[in-house]
């Protein structure tokens, strides 16, 4: 990986942490607000048969983790191509 500039690699860097942190409160949002925080008003709202704040405890919180896995693969992909660093 080789940038044309300092300045490129820093900005290449603030966009992935800018990324990183955006992917973070999602999970952090997910896990700790879904999972423990929201979990009496979710669990007014039935999901597959099981209330939805222990769905998202057990199960959403996973599923949602995968998610933001292929997101960010997703999103630095393209952030490299933008910088021209990507794999060839």
């Amino acid at each position: 990986m080789a940038f044309e500039s300092t300045k490129h690699a820093q900005a290449y860097w603030k966009e992935n942490l800018t990324i990183m942190g955006s992917l973070l409160a999602i999970w952090f949002a997910v896990s700790y607000g879904a999972g423990i925080l929201f979990v009496e008003p979710l669990n007014n709202i039935q999901f597959g048969g099981f209330k939805l704040g222990f769905w998202f405890a057990q199960q959403g919180a996973i599923y949602t983790f995968v998610a933001l896995i292929f997101v960010y693969v997703w999103r630095m992909n393209a952030l490299d191509k933008k910088y021209q660093v990507q794999e060839d």
